[in-house]
């Protein structure tokens, strides 16, 4: 756990978060559709391209529930946005790759906010959706 209370797993889903929201809304700009936020199979593809691994539901309930309740993200259902204050956190931090981005985003987060609990549940059956929704993207080389 680091110094002020955020763990390295929460600033590896929060930095995948950000990641597949942007991408996300990217792909509703170019196709003229309403951004809606990232659907969880976007948030673990894009900690498996971080770190080379899904996390785990338990990981990632975990996190989620304490950057939410943080004010960092916003989930509905299983569609997760980055909040005006996760925006802000993300503009501000020293930039340094995506090599670096988790480490570099813990410090931030220690350096600022604690952690909340937002009280956000992940059930088996909807991360296990999420997990073969991701799986058939990699099968099929999306």
């Amino acid at each position: 756990m680091g110094a002020g209370g955020w763990q390295w797993n929460d600033a590896w889903i929060f930095v995948s978060a950000v990641i597949a929201a942007r991408l996300e809304r990217d792909r509703a700009m170019h196709a003229a559709l309403p951004v809606t936020g990232a659907s969880l199979a976007d948030v673990l593809a894009a900690a498996d391209f971080l770190h080379h691994s899904v996390p785990s539901r338990a990981e990632l309930e975990e996190s989620v529930r304490r950057l939410a309740g943080a004010g960092l993200l916003v989930v509905e259902d299983d569609l997760v946005e980055v909040a005006p204050a996760g925006e802000q956190l993300w503009r501000t931090r020293p930039f340094s790759g995506l090599s670096s981005a988790v480490m570099t985003l813990q410090a931030q987060l220690n350096r600022g906010t604690a952690p909340g609990d937002s009280g956000w549940t992940l059930d088996e059956q909807t991360y296990a959706t999420a997990v073969r929704e991701y799986s058939i993207r990699l099968a099929d080389g999306r």
